[in-house]
């Protein structure tokens, strides 16, 4: 995939359709912590109440359209010094590198927007490989194993956790 069609920026109204395209595909939001999304209506309300506001959620785009996101979600008070990150990506791009350059560009920039920030972390079900391969490839480092830990889609999950400290090198 040529990075130079790749980019993050905010979300927009606008982005409702491409959206709705990849955000109502179950595989897709398997693993995360919402369900697809089923109308035009519902996509809408998610941009506008979830996405937009949120602290630091890019849309992916490839040519300027959405095929995903990044979301990194700082702690807050004392523990603002470390923020969870995570991603999705449209199905139809999955194993092309895709979330892994989105993932380096967002790793790049997020300590220079966020300047207390020191740490990143991530958490991954022990099954979603390709997520795994992904964080590895853009320097996360896995931490270890959390039994029981992850509650999603009904059940609770072990995890991996990886991180990704301001000082470290994006690979």
């Amino acid at each position: 995939m040529d990075s130079s069609r790749i980019s993050l920026r905010p979300f927009k109204l606008s982005d409702v359709d491409d959206f709705l395209k990849w955000a109502s595909d179950d595989r897709v939001t398997r693993y995360l912590r919402w369900n697809s999304i089923t109308s035009r209506e519902e996509a809408l309300a998610h941009l506008e109440k979830v996405a937009i506001p949120h602290p630091w959620r890019r849309s992916i785009c490839l040519d300027d359209r959405s095929i995903g996101y990044i979301s990194i979600f700082p702690e807050s008070n004392d523990d603002r010094c470390r923020a969870n990150f995570g991603y999705a990506l449209a199905a139809e791009y999955w194993g092309q590198g895709i979330a892994t350059i989105a993932s380096k560009m967002a790793v790049s920039s997020v300590f220079q927007d966020l300047p207390y920030l020191v740490r990143l972390q991530a958490l991954v079900e022990v099954e979603n490989r390709s997520s795994q391969r992904v964080l590895e490839k853009t320097g996360f480092v896995k931490e270890g194993l959390l039994r029981k830990y992850g509650y999603c889609k009904g059940e609770i999950r072990d995890m991996f956790v990886y991180s990704f400290l301001s000082t470290d090198l994006v690979l």
